[in-house]
């Protein structure tokens, strides 16, 4: 049986390397600067939906995903399923040589991203990527539509279950909500599309 990196088991792993990259506004020379604490108010909600399919047709992953920031005893967390993770602590900058973003943002600036896994069943794993961030222009999806940053990756994924493909992610960004708006992955007979369909915050 093949296993496929971005499983469900997969997606609240990058959920949270995603939400450690929510952008800023960009300055008024194109740059965007990682976000910090005061970014982010009590009320804000994002609410995805995503499908996995095989070449095949084979359904592999199918629903929703919701994230909302909440206050308790005035600090900030956002909820993930059951669990609510500290604000602070996902703002916090990735010290990595290899990011799987690497602030500021800007067009056309690239970057090598490496990543090593351990899924819930024990499998290991290795990503190793080839990043570039492509333009920042409007973008429409069915929440809307946004000034988003087009960031591509492409390399291989390979296991210890002897899975190796080839594969490649675009990335939507959209600063003025601080995450990404559409996630599209290809890799080799998967193909998996992730899609904001609702953003909304306290007035």
């Amino acid at each position: 049986m093949k296993i496929y990196f971005i499983m469900k088991s997969q997606i609240t792993i990058f959920f949270l390397l995603v939400m450690l990259c929510a952008c800023n506004s960009p300055t008024k020379n194109g740059v965007t600067k990682q976000p910090t604490l005061a970014d982010y108010q009590a009320g804000e909600k994002w609410i995805w939906k995503y499908k996995g399919v095989t070449t095949e047709g084979e359904v592999r992953s199918d629903g929703e995903d919701i994230r909302e920031i909440v206050s308790i005893d005035g600090v900030l967390g956002m909820t993930i399923g059951k669990d609510t993770i500290p604000v602070s602590d996902i703002v916090k900058p990735e010290e990595s040589e290899t990011p799987k973003y690497d602030w500021p943002l800007e067009v056309g600036k690239k970057w090598k991203y490496e990543n090593n896994w351990t899924s819930q069943d024990g499998t290991t794993g290795n990503q190793s990527q080839d990043a570039e961030v492509m333009s920042y222009q409007e973008e429409t999806v069915e929440a809307g539509t946004f000034m988003a940053y087009t960031i591509q990756y492409t390399g291989k994924t390979t296991n210890s279950r002897g899975y190796s493909a080839n594969e490649k992610e675009v990335w939507l960004y959209a600063p003025a909500i601080k995450n990404f708006i559409k996630l599209t992955q290809n890799q080799g007979d998967f193909l998996y599309v992730e899609e904001l369909i609702e953003y909304s915050k306290q007035k």
